[in-house]
This record gives structure tokens, C-alpha cells and sequence, in this order.
């Protein structure tokens, strides 16, 4: 095992990105970082993020790993990647882990943030969802809270995607209003491909009173993407934590 493993924390805006995640052709974030560090790091092999967002999803806090030579400071390499990545993209902290430390498998919960402007504003465009419709936020909060109280999210699941199971532990599920600003704020241990933003969109579907809040837990045991609702847009998504054991690190 190398001995030099760093967990590096990034933020990123989506917009200009085919999600995190390479892809053959595509623009994407893990993309633009890895080319970044091959130019400057001999033997370069490679990241690994603690998840992959997508198209259009945005970040303000995620983490990946990469295996680096103790004569390269992360003092340095944060200098050196910050230079070279495009302004959407920043290095915010390296910190140095043990050498079996793994982004994504030692990551113990992830949370995000879908975020709604209730009222056209041109430096909300890109970063916020505007939403004009009258809602119900008490609905959408208390058919927020049955997912507490729930495991299997294969209805909020995108179709076509590799997981062993679809089973999330979700510690938190709330919608917060702050004056002409709506924010939904969850946090679990793992999510699934496009879980957040087809939640989003199901819980916009009972605030504007076309479901029932008791109707969550029917479309929860369905375990059938059809049953829920359309997935909401990128623009308002944003990854904001990712946490770990303190014990992983050697600084």
C-alpha cells in the first residue's frame, strides 16, 4: 500500500460538467482534476471520489483520494492544482490519511441540499430552482419525515444503474423556509443515482396538493421508479457534506 494517501476536499459548479464521473468525450469534473494532476505527479493513478453527482449538479464540499510522493507537500499540490483547474473548480483542504483510508467506503453520511427561489432573480440563475407555485410546506415536511422510518428507495432509483441494493439509512429530511428562499435538507449514508432530485420532485407534487402526504409511504413500498414523481432539475441540487472518522487522519 502507498503510504501517501490524501483525501482532498473539492467545490465545484455543475453547470459546464457532464456530472462528476469520466466518461469517453465528455467535459466532466473528476475529468478536468485527473488531467490536472498527471501533468505534475509521477506515476499518477488515478482519484477516488466519495460519490459522483450529475449532469449539471453542483458541490460545495465532496472528497476523493489520491496516492501522492512525500516529496510533493499537499501544501504544494494544493497550489499547483488550484493554478491550473478552470475557475469552476477549487481545491479547499488536503488533508494526509492512513494508507487504507477510502473516500468512498470510510465515508460514514452524505448530505445535500436542493435549493428554491420562490421569486425570479437573475443571480439565482444556475445555483437555485425558481419555483413560483403555491406550496404546502407543512405536507412536504410531514411526508418527508415517513422516509425516516423507511429503508428501500428503489422507486426513487434511476432505472438502469448497477447497485447490490437499494437500501438507504436517511437521518434527516426537511424543507426550511426563509423568506422568499425554500431549502430541502437531507442527510444518509448513501443515496442512489438521481434519488435526491426524483424526492424533490415527488414532494413538490404533494406540496402543490396532486398527492397526499400519506401517500409517500404507498409510493416508498412500491419499490417502482414510476410511481414517483418527475425528478426535479440539476440547477438547485448541491452537495454540501460528506463526513468521516476522525481516526482516518494523520494530521
Amino acid at each position: 500500500m502507498n503510504p501517501n494517501r490524501f483525501f482532498f476536499e473539492v467545490a465545484y459548479n455543475g453547470a459546464a460538467y457532464n456530472g462528476w464521473q469520466v466518461q469517453p468525450g465528455q467535459k466532466t469534473v473528476q475529468g478536468v482534476i485527473e488531467d490536472c494532476l498527471a501533468k505534475f505527479v509521477v506515476g499518477f493513478e488515478g482519484i477516488t471520489a466519495s460519490g459522483r453527482t450529475d449532469t449539471g449538479v453542483h458541490c460545495e464540499s465532496q472528497y476523493f483520494h489520491a496516492d501522492i510522493p512525500e516529496e510533493l507537500s499537499d501544501d504544494n499540490v494544493q497550489y499547483k492544482l488550484n493554478r491550473m483547474l478552470p475557475p469552476d473548480v477549487a481545491i479547499k483542504s488536503i488533508r494526509k490519511v492512513k494508507p487504507d483510508a477510502h473516500a468512498r467506503f470510510d465515508a460514514l453520511s452524505r448530505s445535500y441540499e436542493y435549493r428554491m427561489v420562490r421569486e425570479k432573480n437573475p443571480f439565482h440563475a444556475g445555483q437555485m430552482y425558481w419555483y413560483e407555485k403555491d406550496l404546502f410546506v407543512g405536507r412536504m415536511n410531514q411526508a418527508a419525515q415517513m422516509m425516516l422510518s423507511e429503508e428501500n428507495f428503489e422507486s426513487f432509483s434511476k432505472v438502469r444503474t448497477e447497485v447490490n441494493h437499494f437500501l438507504c439509512n436517511i437521518s434527516r429530511a426537511e424543507w426550511v423556509e426563509e423568506g422568499r428562499r425554500l431549502t430541502f435538507h437531507i442527510t444518509a449514508n448513501r443515496f442512489l443515482r438521481g434519488m435526491v432530485r426524483a424526492v424533490v420532485g415527488t414532494l413538490l407534487q404533494i406540496g402543490e396538493g396532486k398527492r397526499q402526504p400519506t401517500e409517500m409511504k404507498e409510493i416508498i413500498e412500491a419499490r417502482d421508479r414510476r410511481k414517483a414523481g418527475p425528478a426535479a432539475p440539476p440547477e438547485g441540487l448541491f452537495l454540501v457534506n460528506v463526513s468521516y472518522p476522525e481516526e482516518i487522519y494523520l494530521d
